[in-house]
């Protein structure tokens, strides 16, 4: 037994000393092996690392509807109050004789309404997905929650540019200038309709997609709704003579007051093809259209409103009966049109005109203002640009040899307010179009005016949920809520558009 074991044990230790590198070994164990790693992670007998639950890698940015309080409604179909927008307005003098009373003065009232609105979204599951995502995911749970979230983004595009009072009416008929050179048009006629787009025609259009005109949709139940996709009645037909074969067009239109964007259509007449979206009122164009939807598919209707939804904040400032502040950029050049302007000591000009006439009009100054990125970029640009006039200085401090490059600015000093300059936060909005800016008042500074929030969500009925009754293998959801945007104060509101980049 000693010597048996002993021999085993000097075996042992002699086969530890050959590496596994050994040829010999390397050959039995290639010969002899059974099961090796599959290079596929789902053939052979390999483990699916597969983390439960799914990642839901996309934004849901709402912050206006973060922002904006909401409220309970009281019933009817509609929001309604009454406002004194005048106290003496016809100045009478307070001076008296002596032992008589003083001139009666005249107070100005109006009464607004705001009509409520349903809006909502639906999912479904069916059996076999849940019986699949077991052990992964609830599939139920994930479909009410991004249900929700997916009717808050829409809520969010409603509150800014939701359009059921604006017609745009028929786009004006643009105006072209042909050249010989700057492009890749050859020698023909070019024919050319424009169409104005409010903001949900324009977050809804691509050249690639086309625009929406009037829109058909079916529901849940296999009702149709039928609504306006933000499109306005197109332009009629401009037309041009191009000649040679590196020739280009400048096309303007006037400018539309509640459009964001406009539709560009080319070609020869009648067969006009869809070639550029942009943000101001002018293209120019070097090339045939690359898109497929022809104007002629768009029909002769004004499709600008929506019916189902009510008026966002943009729209009401468009709204030019509800005296909001709006200014647009002039013209400019065909296809960049007029930039923000620096006023060379770190200001931009549009800016503090609008900041003046909230002062001089209503006495008050707004509390943010909305951009795209593209108007945060220029705004920068503006702002810091050099000039012998500019009042900014800059301090920098390193260390250890480190220095952070980039400059933000994240406000803008408003010059015009009775306690002294005022800092307003200028806030990036995911649903901004390029060329807008939005000037946004969440309070009044007026003492005793009544009124707890200048605009606010008025829901009859808030956020609500609806598993509805099975009528096949499937589990059906809506999510829904009935509401309006009260704005107590649209004066205190104001836009700049058709801001050319750069």
């Amino acid at each position: 037994m000693t010597v048996q074991t002993q021999n085993t044990l000097d075996a042992f230790k002699s086969a530890q000393k050959s590496p596994i590198t050994d040829p010999l070994f390397a050959a039995m164990l290639a010969k002899n092996s059974t099961y090796a790693q599959n290079g596929s992670p789902t053939s052979g007998l390999t483990f699916y690392d597969l983390e439960p639950g799914a990642k839901l890698l996309l934004p849901v940015l709402t912050p206006l509807r973060n922002e904006i309080p909401r409220v309970t409604g009281k019933g009817g179909i509609q929001a309604n109050w009454r406002a004194i927008t005048g106290i003496n307005t016809a100045s009478v003098r307070a001076g008296v004789s002596a032992g008589n009373r003083g001139g009666v003065i005249a107070v100005t009232t109006q009464d607004y309404n705001a009509v409520y609105k349903g809006i909502g979204l639906e999912a479904n599951v069916d059996f076999e997905a849940v019986y699949a995502g077991q052990g992964f995911d609830d599939l139920r749970a994930v479909a009410a929650q991004t249900l929700l979230e997916s009717l808050m983004l829409q809520e969010e595009q409603i509150i800014l540019g939701g359009n059921s009072g604006l017609a745009l009416g028929t786009t004006p008929t643009p105006s072209l200038t042909a050249s010989t050179s700057g492009g890749a048009l050859g020698s023909l006629t070019l024919s050319v309709i424009c169409v104005a787009l409010t903001l949900d025609g324009f977050v809804n259009a691509t050249v690639a997609g086309g625009i929406s005109a009037a829109v058909t949709r079916t529901n849940a139940d296999g009702s149709t709704d039928n609504f306006g996709g933000g499109a306005a009645k197109k332009s009629n037909a401009a037309t041009v003579s191009v000649t040679g074969s590196t020739g280009s067009v400048a096309a303007t239109v006037a400018q539309v007051r509640g459009a964001v964007a406009y539709a560009w259509f080319w070609g020869t007449a009648g067969s006009e093809v869809l070639g550029a979206i942009t943000s101001i009122n002018s293209v120019s164009i070097v090339a045939n259209a690359a898109g497929t939807q022809t104007a002629a598919s768009l029909g002769t209707a004004d499709n600008s409103q929506n019916a189902l939804v009510f008026d966002g904040l943009l729209t009401q400032t468009f709204n030019a009966s509800l005296n909001a502040y709006f200014a647009a950029q002039p013209t400019g050049t065909a296809g960049t049109g007029t930039p923000l302007t620096a006023d060379t000591e770190g200001g931009i000009i549009e800016f503090d005109a609008a900041l003046k006439s909230f002062w001089d009009n209503y006495r008050l100054s707004p509390t943010a203002i909305y951009v795209s990125s593209q108007e945060m970029l220029n705004i920068h640009k503006k702002i810091l640009q050099g000039g012998t006039n500019t009042a900014a200085r800059f301090v920098f401090s390193a260390d250890q040899g480190a220095v952070l490059g980039g400059v933000m600015v994240r406000s803008y000093l408003n010059k015009f307010n009775m306690a002294g300059a005022v800092e307003i936060p200028i806030k990036l909005h995911p649903n901004m179009p390029p060329g807008t800016v939005l000037f946004f008042s969440k309070t009044l500074p007026y003492p005793l005016s009544n009124v707890p929030n200048t605009v606010q969500i008025r829901a009859r009925s808030d956020y609500y949920q609806i598993e509805w009754p099975l009528r096949a293998r499937r589990y059906e959801y809506g999510v829904y809520a009935d509401q309006v945007l009260q704005n107590y104060a649209p004066f205190a509101f104001g836009a700049i558009t058709n801001i050319g980049n750069g």
